[in-house]
């Protein structure tokens, strides 16, 4: 069995309607739960919990303080490679681009990481678009080890590789996987991923069950919002989440919220999503998950993250590039797509303290790693 089973079992459209059918008192309902099951994530999530946004506000911030303390963790993402296979209406790397294309060599590798280590990081996110013979598990194997050596924490955001692949790759010190659905629409997912191995909705759909048969350390989950319905989708990030705790409870999870950015090819947002609404959906995550890991890219303003970071977020990038060699060199090219937040991290940290919270730049040891 895996999440496909499940996903198979539920009807898009019944879901829409049920979360756009919640009323005032499903809401208050949830709201005054100590936990909360997919219907009260459906209420939290629905137009109904909109004037309540305050009250969720204050309540997700008290249960994220509960379990994260003041804390808030420090990454940056490191982009290797632009090569892609796949045709993607919404990325700049989508291979009908026309751009430079760029696969950083080892020693272009050790010098970014100096040069993001400098900055004080200690967890990195390894990005490269999806391309398997070129930037496929052989590249990945000859570069982690040199990155490992600067960084205790490895997250990566690549193409689904296999459960063996992934395997493999612990032993050469990946600690934690980002792989977002985009949108668990089908029909949707086929208009947006027009050519590549991206277009196998359900291999992207299984690959963190793989992951969790792999043994690695954390799964990141999420939808690309602006494709499709946004609660919908939400909720069926929601559910795969539920599914993958209850199969894989060794493993830790967290959830992202990109926004459709401005990138090569234009893609306009089928549904857009307000600030506010997404402020009401990461508090309905920490409020249906305690444990639950929430992230914030640089995607999105200075003044919004500063806002709502204390309310149940636990990392932020900062000073992300989404160029390989982004970070050795000042020149901006080759872009994935456009980040808002452009602060220099220092900046970003100061501004997290003085919310009174503390950044973490550090929370994981190699040593943590060799013994899983």
């Amino acid at each position: 069995m895996s999440f496909f089973e499940v996903w198979s079992s539920l009807d898009w459209d019944d879901i829409k309607l049920s979360i756009y059918g919640k009323q005032a008192r499903d809401v208050e309902r949830a709201l005054a739960r100590p936990k909360r099951d997919l219907q009260d994530f459906m209420a939290l999530i629905s137009p109904a919990a909109e004037p309540y946004l305050e009250q969720m506000a204050q309540q997700a911030y008290r249960l994220t303080r509960q379990r994260f303390g003041n804390t808030v963790g420090f990454y940056i993402p490191l982009y290797l490679s632009n090569l892609c296979a796949n045709d993607c209406t919404y990325c700049g790397f989508s291979m009908s681009n026309r751009l430079k294309r760029r696969t950083l060599t080892e020693a272009e590798i050790e010098r970014e990481c100096l040069a993001i280590k400098a900055m004080g990081f200690d967890t990195v996110l390894l990005v490269t678009g999806e391309h398997e013979g070129k930037v496929g598990l052989d590249y990945f194997k000859r570069v982690l080890p040199i990155i490992k050596r600067h960084f205790s924490y490895l997250m990566m955001e690549v193409q689904p590789l296999s459960r063996e692949e992934y395997a493999e790759l612990r032993e050469y010190g990946l600690d934690s996987v980002m792989v977002y659905q985009e949108t668990y629409q089908h029909l949707t997912y086929d208009q947006h991923h027009i050519r590549g191995k991206k277009k196998d909705f359900r291999w992207r759909l299984e690959t963190p069950d793989r992951l969790g048969q792999a043994g690695i350390d954390k799964i990141g989950l999420g939808a690309l919002f602006g494709l499709e319905d946004w609660r919908a989708d939400s909720f069926y990030v929601a559910a795969h989440l539920r599914y993958l705790q209850k199969h894989y409870w060794q493993t830790r999870y967290s959830v992202s919220f990109p926004r459709l950015r401005p990138c090569a090819g234009g893609l306009e947002p089928k549904s857009v999503m307000s600030d506010r609404q997404l402020v009401q959906l990461i508090c309905a995550y920490r409020l249906f998950d305690q444990e639950l890991e929430l992230s914030l890219s640089t995607r999105e303003s200075e003044q919004f993250r500063d806002k709502v970071i204390p309310l149940g977020i636990t990392s932020i990038s900062a000073g992300s590039k989404t160029q390989p060699g982004g970070y050795a060199d000042a020149s901006v090219e080759l872009e994935q797509f456009e980040i808002d937040d452009d602060r220099a991290p220092a900046e970003v940290a100061r501004a997290v303290a003085a919310a009174g919270l503390q950044p973490v730049w550090k929370d994981w040891d190699n040593s943590y790693s060799a013994s899983r």
